[in-house]
């Protein structure tokens, strides 16, 4: 019992971190309609930049540099490169991301090398939060699950009772009005980006700390964040937020449960025993990394809308 709960909590922890990336992009693709491709890059940017700079200015200061620091290439990448293809179509977005996925990952490879860097938890904030009957469980996870709490609440407000939120949904939904009312929405949608890639720089900030920063770090977690996207429901937070939990939970109690395939198809009478022990005898944890896919696909098929589609923010 204990250790359900343990992995339970993990992937509540894991869901939670999977909110902190993919808010973002919720942002940028559900409310913009960007096909940002290396939205994942910039959760590794992050983590980089953030290790960076831990050296001399700390922890936290490296948590806010590498959340400031994604967030302003965020808006040069928009600024400079996404707004002079946008007029052209999705393709041309999604090239262009897809390129810059590319090209973040080799840059990273090129000024830190192919193999994880030593960038973890400093000690100060390694210590027990909570004892689960005799597991200890981490304070910065907690951590990690707070601030991913935390940010959903003051985006929300933000953008749901403030005047500022207002113009970005109007500037969403009705652009050219929003710019004969005297707002600049070029300006709008750069600022939009940069929100969305920091929001993604802090996640990589946090959770570099705690799981691991190497350069295949993106390409881990980069159709995830889709998937949760397209789950929750473009443009929804909420939305965002439930797949997000959904995923992380049913990936930890799948990775707990210790059967095989054979196993449950001889309980539901489909194979006999026998033919279950010898041909079946796949672990279910193996189909973890499938799940959010599965996941995806009955939401599509019974909710093409996502979980919280029929509304914005």
């Amino acid at each position: 019992m204990e250790t359900l709960l343990v992995a339970l909590l993990n992937g509540l922890i894991y869901g939670l971190l999977l909110f902190m990336i993919s808010s973002g992009l919720t942002l940028i693709f559900g409310m913009m309609g960007i096909l940002n491709f290396a939205h994942a890059s910039f959760y590794m940017l992050g983590a980089y930049l953030a290790y960076t700079a831990m050296g001399f200015l700390g922890f936290w200061g490296g948590v806010v540099f590498g959340t400031i620091g994604v967030a302003a290439i965020g808006m040069l990448c928009e600024r400079y490169l996404l707004r002079h293809v946008r007029r052209f179509g999705h393709v041309q977005e999604l090239l262009l991301t897809f390129g810059l996925f590319f090209a973040f990952e080799e840059m990273v490879k090129l000024f830190y090398g192919p193999y994880a860097v030593g960038y973890s938890v400093p000690e100060t904030l390694r210590f027990t939060a909570f004892h689960i009957g005799e597991a200890a469980y981490p304070f910065f996870r907690i951590l990690i699950g707070l601030t991913a709490i935390v940010m959903f609440a003051i985006i929300f407000c933000l953008l749901r009772f403030t005047r500022m939120g207002l113009v970005v949904r109007a500037a969403v939904l009705n652009p050219d009005m929003v710019q004969a009312l005297g707002y600049n929405v070029s300006l709008i949608f750069s600022a939009m980006f940069a929100v969305g890639a920091g929001l993604a720089g802090l996640a990589g900030a946090m959770g570099g700390a705690y799981y691991t920063t190497n350069p295949n770090m993106a390409t881990e977690l980069g159709v995830i964040v889709f998937v949760v996207v397209v789950v929750g429901g473009l443009g929804s937070l909420a939305g965002a937020l439930i797949a997000s939990l959904l995923i992380g939970l049913l990936v930890s109690a799948v990775i707990y449960i210790d059967l095989t395939f054979g196993q449950i198809l001889s309980a539901v009478g489909i194979v006999s025993d026998e033919f279950a022990r010898t041909s079946l005898a796949v672990p279910l944890s193996s189909a973890a990394g499938v799940l959010p896919f599965i996941l995806m696909l009955l939401v599509l098929m019974f909710r093409p809308q996502g979980i919280a589609g029929d509304e914005r923010v």
